[in-house]
C-alpha cells in the first residue's frame, strides 16, 4: 500500500477524475483535498529523488502548489526537479485542479482569451493570432498548453517568481522553462531533434512537439503541509481562507502530533507569520515539545542567491531545527 501511495497517488488522481465525468469540480476538491504532492501523507517522509531516465515517460507527472510557488516534474512518483514559479493574479486566479499538458512549443503564437481583461485591453483582439515576432506577443521562447487557454510559459524576469503576476497562467524563467521542456523531450522521446531545438533558441521559427498522451498536471492550493518532517504554512495568496485554527489543528493531527498542548493563541501567532511573501516552517519536533512559536523561522516563500532547499537538521532546545543549504 505504501508503494501504491508513493508511485500511483497522481495517476490514482488522474483516473478518478477522467472516470466520474459527471461528479462537479466542487465535489472534486472535496474528494482530492487540493494537498499538495509534496505532502508527507503521499510520500511517507521522504521525497525520493532520481536523475531523468531518457525514454521512461509514462508515468511522468507535473504538479504545482500555488502558494508555495513551486512547479516539481515527477517520473515513476521520484522528484526529477522542482522550480520556483509565478502564477495568477488574485482576479485572474490560476485554476486549481487536474489539468494536462498536451505540447511543448518552442517560439509560440499567442492567442488572446474570450476574457474581460482581453477585451478591455488596447492593440489586442479576441481571437486574434499574434505570431512569436510580434511585440504584443508576452508568452516568450516557450509554452506548455494545459487546455482552456491556460499555459506553462516564460516569465518576464526573476521578479515573477513568488509572485501574482498572470492571467491564470504558470510563468517560469526561460532558462528553468527549456529545462523542463527538454527533460519532457528526453523522458517521452519526443519527435524533435537537438538541432532543431538549439536553432528554436536563437530564431523565432516556431517549432511544436506534440505530448501523447498529455502528461497530469495537478495544480494544489495547500497552504499548510507538512514536508520531510516540517510543518510549512503558506501565506494565503488568494484569500481563500484556508489558513484557519481548525485546519492547521488537522494537518498536525494528520501528521501524528497531538495539539492539545497548543493553544488557538499560539496557531494564531504562527499563521500570522506567513504573510506577503514570507512563509512559516518549524519542524514537528519542535511542535511536539511545545515550541511551535519559539522553535520555527520566518523565511522566504521562494529562496534566492542559491538557497533553494531547506536542509533537514536535528532538533535541539531553542533551536528552529532548521537550516539553509547552498547547492
Amino acid at each position: 500500500m505504501k508503494n501504491l501511495t508513493k508511485k500511483n497517488i497522481f495517476t490514482a488522481l488522474a483516473l478518478i477524475f477522467a472516470v466520474a465525468g459527471t461528479i462537479s469540480a466542487q465535489s472534486y476538491n472535496r474528494l482530492t483535498k487540493r494537498e499538495s504532492a509534496r505532502s508527507d501523507k503521499f510520500t511517507g517522509g521522504t521525497i525520493e529523488k532520481t536523475a531523468l531516465v531518457p525514454g521512461d515517460g509514462d508515468d511522468l507527472k507535473i504538479t504545482v502548489n500555488v502558494p508555495a510557488f513551486q512547479l516539481t516534474l515527477w517520473q515513476n512518483g521520484k522528484e526529477v526537479k522542482t522550480y520556483w514559479v509565478g502564477v495568477g493574479m488574485k482576479d485572474h486566479p490560476i485554476y486549481i485542479g487536474q489539468r494536462s499538458a498536451s505540447a511543448v512549443i518552442w517560439n509560440p503564437t499567442w492567442i488572446p482569451p474570450n476574457s474581460d481583461w482581453v477585451k478591455e485591453s488596447k492593440g489586442v483582439q479576441v481571437g486574434e493570432v499574434i505570431k512569436p515576432t510580434d511585440p504584443r506577443n508576452p508568452i516568450g521562447k516557450l509554452k506548455i498548453p494545459l487546455g482552456d487557454g491556460f499555459l506553462i510559459h516564460q516569465a518576464k524576469g526573476i521578479g515573477d517568481l513568488g509572485s501574482l503576476v498572470s492571467h491564470g497562467c504558470v510563468r517560469m524563467l526561460k532558462a528553468d522553462l527549456y529545462d523542463l521542456a527538454e527533460k519532457i523531450v528526453a523522458a517521452r522521446s519526443l519527435p524533435v531533434k537537438p538541432k532543431q531545438i538549439a536553432a528554436a533558441k536563437t530564431n523565432l521559427k516556431t517549432l511544436q512537439a506534440n505530448i501523447d498522451p498529455v502528461i497530469p498536471v495537478e495544480i494544489t492550493y495547500d497552504t499548510q503541509v507538512v514536508e520531510a518532517g516540517r510543518l510549512h504554512i503558506y501565506p494565503d495568496v488568494y484569500e481563500r481562507d484556508t489558513n484557519t485554527i481548525a485546519n492547521l489543528r488537522a494537518e498536525i493531527e494528520s501528521s501524528g502530533v497531538d495539539s492539545k498542548h497548543i493553544s488557538d493563541k499560539d496557531l494564531e501567532n504562527i499563521m500570522a507569520r506567513a504573510v506577503a511573501k514570507k512563509q512559516f516552517v518549524v519542524s514537528l519536533e519542535n511542535v511536539k515539545a511545545g515550541r511551535e512559536t519559539s522553535g520555527g523561522r520566518v523565511m522566504p516563500v521562494v529562496l534566492r542567491g542559491g538557497e533553494t532547499k531547506i536542509a533537514p537538521a536535528k532538533s535541539t532546545k531553542g533551536s528552529s531545527g532548521l537550516r539553509r543549504r547552498k547547492t
